[in-house]
Order: C-alpha cells, then sequence, then structure tokens
C-alpha cells in the first residue's frame, strides 16, 4: 500500500492540537541514517531545510532539496525510487489537494513517509490527509524544531532507551586546565546527583585523567577507537574504569609507542555507545584542530571552552566560538570558563574586559590556587575532595548544575569569586 492512498473523510477535530508540536532543539534525538528529499516552493522554505540539514541532529541524514511542487515530486519518482521520506511545500486548496496527490502517490513506495506543509488550517483536510497515508500536516511558516521534531516522532523509536548528553571540555591553549575543569565536572555531575557518568580521555598521547583519578587501566579508548566493529555496550563496560560508585572512566594510554592520527568519524561509533551507556558523558578534547576533533566537537550537546586572561587564549576564543557557530548554527554558544585568574605577577586581562571583547558572559570563572589545584593533582582526587568548602569547588559544582541543566550559575556569587574579582578591577 502506498504512503499515499485516497477516500473522502470529513471528520470534526480540534485541528491546531493535533498538527501542533512545539519543539525544543536541546530535546531532540538525533536522526537515524534515513534519506529525505523536500520539495520547496518558496525562497524561505528552501532556507528552513537548508537550516535543517546544518544542524548536527541530521548529521546521519541524506537530505536532497529541490525547488518545486508536488507535481514535479511525481514527475521526478515517476524514474527513480523515492526516499525514507518526503516533504511537499504547497499552497494549494484543501478541495483540490488530494486531486494534486494523485500522482505522486502512484509513484511513491509503500514504504515512503510524507510530511505535507501546506498554508490552510484546515481539520477536515488534515483528518483527511493523515487517513490516505499522510504522516503528517503542518501549517506554515513552520518552525525549524516543529519540523525536526515531526520527523523524529516518524522515525525515532519512542519505546528506546533515552540518548545520553554528552559534554565536550577543550582548551583555548595548552596549558589552561580544560582536563581538569572536564574531570573536577565530570566527578561533580556524578557525585552531586547520583547520575552514571562517563568520562572518556580523548587525548591519547597525553591523557591525564588516569593521573587524576589514581588509576591505571590496563586498555581504555585506544582498545575502542581502534576495533569499530567490536565495540557494543559489553565491549564498551569491559574497557571502562571505576572511579566512584556513579563515574567510571574510558582512560587514554597516555604512550607514545605510536602515532595516533585518526579519520573525520574515527570517534563517532564511540559517542554513539557513550550516549546509549550512561545519561552524560563527559569528552576531555585535547588543544588541537583536525577533522576528528571538529566532529566531536560538532556533535556534542554542549561544548566547554576553557581560558585564561592572556592575549592568546583572547584570539584563540574568539576563534573557537566563530568556528564552532558554524560547525553548530542552531546550538547554544559554547560555555566560556576562565580559569587560573590572578596569578601573582602575571600580567592579566581583566575578566571583564575578556567577555566583552568576545561579547560573551563567562560560565565560571576561577582564581588560581596553586597549592589547592597541586594537591589535588598529586593525590590523584578532586578539588571538592580536597576541599569541598572552597571557592572553586562551589563553582564545579555550579557548572555541573549549569552544564546538565539542572540550574543556572548564579550571577551574584561567581563562585565566591567576588573579592578577587573587585581586586582585579582595581588593578
Amino acid at each position: 500500500m502506498s504512503a499515499i492512498e485516497y477516500s473522502i473523510d470529513t471528520g470534526g477535530a480540534e485541528f491546531a492540537a493535533e498538527v501542533s508540536r512545539p519543539g525544543d532543539l536541546d530535546q531532540l534525538r538525533p536522526l537515524p541514517r534515513i534519506s529525505i528529499h523536500a520539495f520547496c516552493e518558496t525562497e524561505a522554505m528552501q532556507r528552513l531545510m537548508e537550516r535543517c540539514g546544518q544542524d548536527r541532529r541530521m548529521a546521519k541524514v541524506s537530505l536532497r532539496i529541490t525547488g518545486g511542487s508536488v507535481a514535479a515530486a511525481a514527475n521526478m519518482f515517476a524514474s527513480v525510487s523515492t526516499p525514507n521520506l518526503i516533504i511537499l511545500e504547497t499552497a494549494t486548496e484543501p478541495r483540490s489537494l488530494l486531486g494534486e496527490l494523485a500522482p505522486l502517490a502512484e509513484v511513491c513506495d509503500p514504504s515512503t513517509k510524507v510530511v505535507i506543509i501546506g498554508r490552510h488550517n484546515d481539520i477536515a483536510l488534515y483528518r483527511e490527509l493523515i487517513r490516505n497515508g499522510i504522516s503528517e500536516y503542518m501549517v506554515a511558516p513552520v518552525a525549524m524544531a516543529d519540523l525536526l521534531g515531526a520527523i523524529a516522532a516518524i522515525f525515532v523509536d519512542p519505546e528506546a532507551e533515552p540518548v545520553g548528553r554528552s559534554l565536550a571540555f577543550i582548551g583555548a591553549k595548552g596549558g589552561c586546565g580544560s582536563s581538569v575543569i572536564a574531570h573536577n565536572c565530570a566527578w561533580g555531575i556524578s557525585n552531586l546527583f547520583s547520575t552514571e557518568t562517563i568520562l572518556a580521555d580523548l587525548d591519547l598521547p597525553y591523557g591525564t585523567a588516569n593521573i587524576d583519578f589514581d588509576q591505571d587501566p590496563p586498555q581504555g579508548i585506544s582498545e575502542a577507537v581502534s576495533a569499530p566493529d567490536r565495540l557494543d555496550e559489553v565491549f564498551l563496560d569491559r574497557l571502562l574504569t571505576k572511579c566512584s560508585e556513579h563515574l567510571s572512566l574510558l582512560a587514554a594510554p597516555s604512550m607514545l609507542d605510536r602515532a595516533y592520527d585518526f579519520e573525520a568519524g574515527a570517534f563517532q561509533p564511540i559517542l554513539e555507545i557513550l550516549q546509549r551507556s550512561a545519561p552524560v558523558s563527559v569528552l576531555d578534547i585535547p588543544h588541537g584542530w583536525s577533522d576528528w576533533t571538529r566532529s566531536v566537537l560538532g556533535e556534542a550537546d554542549e561544548v566547554v571552552i576553557t581560558a585564561i586572561p592572556d592575549l592568546a587564549s583572547l584570539r584563540n576564543t574568539k576563534n573557537l566560538l566563530d568556528a564552532l557557530k558554524k560547525l553548530r548554527p542552531n546550538d547554544r554558544a559554547p560555555h566560556l570558563v576562565l580559569n587560573q585568574v590572578g596569578m601573582p605577577k602575571r600580567p592579566e586581562i581583566a575578566p571583564n574586559e575578556f567577555c566583552e571583547s568576545l561579547e560573551i558572559e563567562a560560565a565560571a570563572i576561577i582564581p588560581f590556587d596553586a597549592v589547592l589545584f597541586g594537591n589535588a593533582a598529586n593525590s590523584g582526587r578532586m578539588i571538592g575532595e580536597i576541599d569541598r568548602k572552597s571557592p572553586a569547588a562551589e563553582t564545579f559544582s555550579q557548572l555541573a548544575h549549569l552544564l546538565t541543566g539542572r540550574t543556572a550559575i548564579k550571577k551574584a556569587r561567581r563562585g565566591g569569586l567576588g573579592k578577587v574579582l573587585a581586586k582585579l578591577g582595581r588593578r
């Protein structure tokens, strides 16, 4: 039976309630490997489809956009097979729409789904289209989140296990403490919320997660990335090292016995397994810019950039923000963490000037504390374990809340840094 069939049925229902699909991009799950062909009659619809195609949730989707009407779709698919989903924009009157769809119905594969975007908020039309095999009818103008939500409702199994969130941490320059921030946030999320969390150290030659958690695992992420065909939840479980009750580590080998050169999609199977295995996965990404780091940053749910208040960090952070805006056009801007603020005798850019130059507000400002951070690093413990009442521990707690969507960071307190910022402001 074709995806489009015909019979006449007029019925009564609350049309607005049935077709309205308010969407939140942050809550949408990635779409599976499907093919979509959109036929757009207006430039606005074409731009919307182009934006959808750039969204990371559509990374696996093969999308084709054609300017044309329902008739153009019927002509094209008379000689080629239909995709998994056809999206049709039409301004046709309700009484004529079924007749216009008839030629397409004759060439449409039985498994193909159809979404129509029309101009008429008509109850009878909606019910008639749904009865005749149309998967969804939406009234223009359509928001991107609503359209992606409609596609997800068709192709994503509602009974499937929830997909975990991935948090990617990267430094604006080497030595700014991005790994320390990532490790403490991972520990904080798992400890504060009793949430199963996986910390993946993607810095294979120089990763420090094993040292920071006082672990010496025999295997880890190197085995995962080198054997993607074997990778599943069982294999991953064998590679993980338990750091605490709710925190597991996928450690880096931290050895220089070979080169670690990867293709752009080398880590994608790992990220997919991580998202299926735990509610939160924290990705410690090395400072560098390659195809695979771009790919990981582009696919993560949240990105955290760690910088120190100097000119090189300012320039690099600006470049990262610009690059990630292109990679993630429909996502929130990355979170900025200013680290090692107030280092004695070091000339610095004031935090407010640093943020104003980037037109972004810092999610957290962490003061320089060589004793606290040094003791934590040398003992293989987290800041919250060394001194849970310290300003840095409070800041990590607030970051954990922010990144998991529990709450926003309290602007007034800034992790107990009021006095530090006041001193910086007088310099």
